[in-house]
């Protein structure tokens, strides 16, 4: 990595049209050594159209992107040589079993751990030994999760890795993920699956349009969203309607649900100060309720659906042929 880089990953106001379709609009994307960064937006946000510009598949319309310090067109084959790649649709050679596809992807690095190669592949209850025409989809995305993890790499660029993958076996990735992590590697996770982003990232940008609306830890993005109570007892549940600072107050039973800003903490607290009071239960902002609120003030501004797949405005790598 280039002595003077502060961060693995670097975009600065990356523009891709195709044709008339804009798939990002002056991105901006910083990953800082070492960490989990989600890279989070529904289908079609331009996720993959950026991994494909710091992978040099394509080149942007506008805008830099750097990766270890460098421009990726500069010199393509060195980067990759640090890079594990996993792509969200796994096309594979149909007439190599899945330990020669295995084979090949990790000798473009320089070959496989064979002890790690065996250990991933018992942990993933994967048959290297069938035709890769064989393979359902959740087959084939372990052939080219194996791959990757198999060598390893100074950056993880993974786009909707654990696509295909059921249950155990995502569980299975995510401890692969929290091993690299451990180990020192950067990864950046490309996903729509919340709860994903939520166990495993240190840092968080949230793309909407081909834009980042939103970037930090989730600490820093939680910070900025509202807390939501519940309390049961009170003995005059309708005046919380009322109450400065306190937002989507419902009613049901003995018990009253609302949300408060992070500035008005403090006043709610105070407002609801009831000797009859029997339970209060308070619940920080998920991930979840951040991302639903940047898509829904969108799609209210606009009218447009952002949270669907725009077909021509994210191309999807389909990996090894």
């Amino acid at each position: 990595m280039d002595a003077a880089a502060e961060h693995v990953i670097e975009a600065d106001g990356l523009v891709k049209e195709f044709g008339r379709t804009r798939a990002l609009d002056g991105l901006n994307l910083a990953v800082a050594p070492g960490e989990v960064h989600g890279f989070l937006g529904p289908n079609g946000a331009g996720k993959s159209t950026t991994l494909r510009i710091l992978l040099a598949l394509i080149r942007p319309t506008a805008g830099t992107a750097r990766v270890f310090g460098k421009d990726p067109w500069a010199d393509p084959v060195a980067v990759h040589r640090d890079i594990a790649y996993v792509p969200g649709d796994v096309s594979l050679w149909p007439n190599l079993s899945g330990g020669e596809a295995i084979d090949l992807l990790t000798g473009l690095r320089g070959g496989a751990d064979e002890r790690l190669r065996g250990e991933l592949i018992e942990e993933f209850e994967f048959d290297p030994r069938k035709k890769a025409r064989a393979y359902s989809k959740g087959n084939r995305q372990k052939v080219a999760l194996i791959a990757a993890f198999a060598r390893p790499a100074r950056l993880y660029l993974l786009d909707e890795p654990s696509a295909g993958l059921d249950p155990v076996m995502d569980a299975v990735f995510r401890r692969q993920i929290k091993r690299v992590s451990r180990e020192g590697a950067t990864v950046l996770l490309s996903s729509h699956i919340l709860s994903e982003v939520e166990q495993l990232c240190d840092r968080v940008t949230i793309i909407r349009s081909g834009t980042a609306v939103e970037a930090g830890t989730l600490g820093e993005l939680r910070h900025l969203q509202r807390t939501h109570f519940r309390v049961t007892g009170l003995s005059d549940p309708a005046r919380l309607a009322a109450l400065p600072g306190a937002h989507n107050v419902t009613v049901a039973g003995g018990a009253v649900e609302f949300e408060a800003d992070p500035g008005d903490l403090a006043a709610v607290l105070s407002g609801i100060a009831d000797p009859g009071i029997t339970s209060l239960s308070v619940a920080p902002p998920s991930l979840e309720s951040l991302f639903l609120r940047h898509y829904s003030d969108a799609n209210n501004s606009d009218g447009r659906n952002t949270a669907g797949d725009t077909g021509s405005s994210e191309r999807t790598d389909s990996g090894a042929r």
